[in-house]
């Protein structure tokens, strides 16, 4: 790798690894160890090949998206993570609300199957639209949407406390109500 693509690599790295990293620790299922290093490996096969990579982050997304289902296929056990200590916690503010629904999120996602959460994290977390995660998932946008239709379905029926969950955190922000007919429930 000559100087310049050196510096364009680093600059890319420098500008999209925080963006990058959010997929892919919600990839691993919230395991951000793991997400670190999904992204450290598509990031080493960005670099071997970057003088010929046209749109490097669509490149480095699509080897998360592969490498991750390349793991949810190995029949490897789940490693666990002890510690000596149990991690010290500061005297912030009380976002026990949020932490709660991040926790249980971060629950249901890891018991959804491999192409479940994809599906979910491409089109909701992600943004993208049905076309380009069919195109990235290398099946047809019908299939998108029934995979879309199935997952969030899955993910209500093992979380059902999300529901419970989200009527609360929209309470929170502050809304106004510009309708002038009283709506009766």
């Amino acid at each position: 790798m000559d100087a310049q693509a050196q510096e364009s690599f680093r600059e890319f790295v420098a500008n999209r690894s925080s963006a990058l990293l959010k997929t892919a620790v919600l990839l691993s299922g919230g395991d951000r160890h793991a997400g670190e290093d999904l992204l450290q490996n598509a990031l080493i096969k960005a670099a071997g090949r970057w003088h010929r990579i046209d749109e490097p982050e669509a490149y480095v997304r699509q080897v998360l998206y592969r490498q991750q289902v390349s793991r949810w296929r190995l029949k490897w056990p789940r490693r666990e993570l002890s510690v000596a200590e149990p991690p010290e916690t500061g005297s912030a503010p009380d976002a026990s609300g949020a932490a709660e629904l991040r926790l249980v999120m971060r629950g249901a996602l890891a018991r959804l199957t491999a192409r479940q959460r994809t599906v979910l994290v491409l089109r909701y977390f992600e943004d993208l639209p049905e076309g380009e995660v069919a195109r990235i998932l290398g099946c047809s946008v019908g299939t998108v949407r029934s995979a879309t239709h199935r997952s969030l379905a899955r993910l209500r029926a093992l979380a059902p406390e999300l529901a419970a969950l989200g009527p609360a955190a929209a309470e929170q922000r502050p809304t106004r109500d510009y309708s002038p007919v009283e709506v009766r429930q």
